[in-house]
């Protein structure tokens, strides 16, 4: 009989690589000589409390004492004791982080904390190991897209998935397709009209994440399409995952083995070209997460991570440089525009707000909230979905207010949590672009 915990367990062993030791007893998160600045930062914490009244968690709920408390304060004291596992409601937003000001990294210091405590309390539930891997999901969600489709809304599954796996009943849901990108690559048509002559502006390689390559593809095509109006060649390889739900869920070992498999891909895909992202939370794990929180600090993600930009962020570069062509399409529409808590955590400001200025009639709203409540696959959790939503509300209602037919944001859960929360349709940027050049229609 197929054993999950077997299976998982294969995967967080020890790795032979840098930043994979020390994986499957956890301390990996606490002694790892990549994690120094993060340590060193923890004394410069002086109890001013501005993470804890910016937290958004700590805001709706009393399960959360809030991060400085089970960070800064509590770590001081631990020396190996057992952790609080009042840690484990911290949503990892960042927003702790980006507030401080004395530049202690908490919600760093927090997520491997977190970690810590999971391999000692000896377990991590099947749920968290389940949802940690997306690339299996799209694999054989995609197949059967319909069958997928009606059970993940059919209320009596939902029902018996919560229960039994504890995924919440009304949690936001991925809407399987039969196309996924690679059968679109495999069967496209030759790329139509484009601004500059084809592939004169030289290559760069696309990065889409799995949820790009098998439930946001059409946010992958339109990212493809626009790239290659501009005059560029798109280069698309076989890519993986890059370990960020594994991570978030404090699987560090499966994390580590799944990113440093996916830089291999993106640097075979060829040497020194920029690589671009669709979603703005797996380039965030590239240069972010996977060294600031894992300590990985291996060549292949060196590499990767200084080459690695999102959509938006390039797309405003070309901007800044007078590169990017003026739409000649007016979208005479106002909408609302919230950016994720990934994107802000790469302290790159809002460049999909910059981008979006220069389409005609288009007028958007920044929310100016923290966060979604989502936070990757926080709010899929029966016992933190109600958190989830208390912490999202005020954008639910911000969304409705400005549009009620359609919003932007730019990574895919983010997108999910809005649509499914606020009943209104929710894009990535780049279907804004892509109309504005007249290659689509909202």
């Amino acid at each position: 009989m197929f054993d999950i915990d077997q299976f998982a367990r294969r995967w967080d062993l020890p790795l032979h690589t840098p930043g994979g030791r020390d994986v499957k007893s956890g301390r990996m998160a606490i002694d790892h000589a990549g994690h120094s600045l993060a340590r060193a930062s923890l004394d410069n914490c002086i109890k001013c409390t501005i993470c804890e009244t910016m937290c958004p968690v700590a805001a709706v709920t009393d399960a959360f004492p809030g991060p400085k408390y089970v960070g800064p304060q509590a770590e001081r004291y631990r020396h190996g004791l057992s952790v609080d596992n009042s840690i484990d409601y911290c949503s990892s937003c960042g927003t702790c982080t980006r507030v401080c000001p004395q530049g202690v990294k908490v919600a760093e210091l927090n997520n491997q904390t977190r970690a810590v405590m999971r391999h000692q309390q000896g377990r991590i539930p099947m749920r968290d190991r389940i949802i940690t891997n997306t690339t299996l999901m799209g694999q054989v969600m995609t197949p059967i897209a319909p069958i997928a489709n009606a059970a993940l809304a059919n209320s009596a599954v939902r029902y018996a998935v919560e229960k039994t796996v504890g995924i919440h009943r009304d949690a936001p849901m991925p809407q399987a397709t039969t196309l996924s990108l690679r059968k679109w690559l495999a069967t496209r048509e030759p790329a139509g009209r484009t601004l500059e002559p084809p592939g004169s502006r030289g290559p760069l390689v696309f990065f889409h994440g799995c949820a790009g390559g098998y439930f946001e593809v059409q946010t992958s095509i339109r990212a493809i399409e626009v790239l290659e109006y501009l005059g560029y060649e798109v280069i698309v390889p076989k890519q993986g995952c890059c370990g960020l739900a594994a991570q978030s869920n404090g699987l560090y070992g499966q994390a580590t083995a799944s990113l440093l498999a996916l830089c291999e891909q993106l640097r075979n895909a060829g040497s020194g070209l920029t690589i671009v992202s669709s979603s703005g939370s797996c380039a965030g794990m590239l240069k972010h997460e996977a060294h600031e929180i894992m300590g990985v600090d291996a060549e292949e993600l060196r590499d990767v991570s200084v080459r690695t930009m999102e959509l938006s962020e390039f797309l405003r570069d070309l901007l800044d440089a007078d590169q990017l062509p003026t739409p000649t399409t007016r979208l005479e529409m106002e909408v609302a525009y919230h950016a994720p808590c990934q994107l802000k955590n790469q302290a790159m400001g809002l460049p999909a707000v910059d981008v979006m200025k220069v389409i005609p009639g288009l007028r958007v709203v920044e929310s100016g909230l923290a966060c979604c409540g989502i936070a990757g696959t926080y709010g899929l959790k029966k016992e933190k979905f109600e958190v989830a939503q208390a912490v999202g509300k005020p954008l639910f209602e911000m969304v409705n207010a400005v549009n009620p037919s359609l919003a932007v944001c730019d990574t895919e859960t983010c997108r999910w949590q809005i649509e499914q929360s606020s009943g209104v349709r929710t894009v990535h940027p780049i279907w804004m672009l892509h109309a504005a050049y007249g290659l689509s229609e909202l």
